[in-house]
């Protein structure tokens, strides 16, 4: 049985998914916390951390989803949750502000993790899962 069809062939596309879903509630969760929860090392270079959460998201999409339709969906929707989040921190006033830079950061992130789809690495992941 193949389980999604825009996924990759994995063998265990269940866990794959899951992992990465949940990569996805964590950075909507660190994003949404009031700044007081947020260990002070998290706080440091917060543009870099943005990037890097981005890129991850998207460059975990790459190593999932077999297509490039599906990467392009899944990019405009990454940026969207950024760019959300963003307006969301303002909106719940838990001691949160809205900052263009991040959104832009997180942008960018998505975008090169984009690019990975176009280099060797983008089928890492099935050859570790040992997919057919």
């Amino acid at each position: 049985m193949r389980w999604g069809r825009s996924l990759k062939p994995f063998r265990r596309p269940l866990l794959w998914s899951a992992l990465w879903i949940l990569t996805v509630a964590l950075i909507v969760a660190g994003s949404l916390l009031p700044p007081g929860d947020l260990p002070a090392q998290a706080m440091g270079n917060d543009k870099v951390m943005h990037f890097l959460g981005y890129f991850l998201l998207m460059a975990g999409a790459v190593q999932l989803y077999a297509r490039r339709p599906s990467w392009v969906a899944m990019a405009v929707l990454l940026a969207l949750l950024g760019v959300g989040l963003e307006w969301l921190q303002a909106a719940m006033h838990m001691g949160r502000t809205a900052d263009r830079a991040d959104a832009l950061a997180n942008t960018l992130g998505v975008l090169a993790g984009f690019t990975t789809g176009f280099t060797p690495l983008r089928d890492l992941l099935l050859r570790i899962d040992g997919g057919r």
